[in-house]
């Protein structure tokens, strides 16, 4: 009972080590290129430019809604007509307000 003590203890060692050198490292090289990510998006993203980008998020959407709904009642024109624009509205305020 006694003999596994010493292993496991060196091994949990070990293991703890490691990674606190994997974390080490992920920080030493994630970084800078997450303060080169805030730099290059500082800017922001327009309200235009994101009206274009949530179009093409919702089309690709809702095109796999439909392929998806079958008769169900999703895929309805109406339904897909109303949930389209609300949608484009709600995803493009979100990418202009995120980025």
């Amino acid at each position: 009972m006694g003999e596994g003590t010493g292993s496991d203890l060196k091994t949990l060692i070990v293991l703890l080590a490691a990674g606190a050198v994997a974390i080490g490292l992920v920080v030493f090289f994630a970084l800078p290129l997450a303060q080169a990510a805030v730099a290059a998006l500082e800017p922001g993203v327009g309200l235009k430019t994101a009206a274009i980008w949530s179009f093409g998020v919702t089309v690709i959407l809702f095109i796999v809604f439909a392929l998806v709904a079958g008769d169900g009642l999703v895929g309805e024109l109406s339904v897909m007509l109303g949930g389209f624009f609300f949608f484009f509205a709600l995803i493009a305020l979100l990418i202009a307000w995120v980025f």
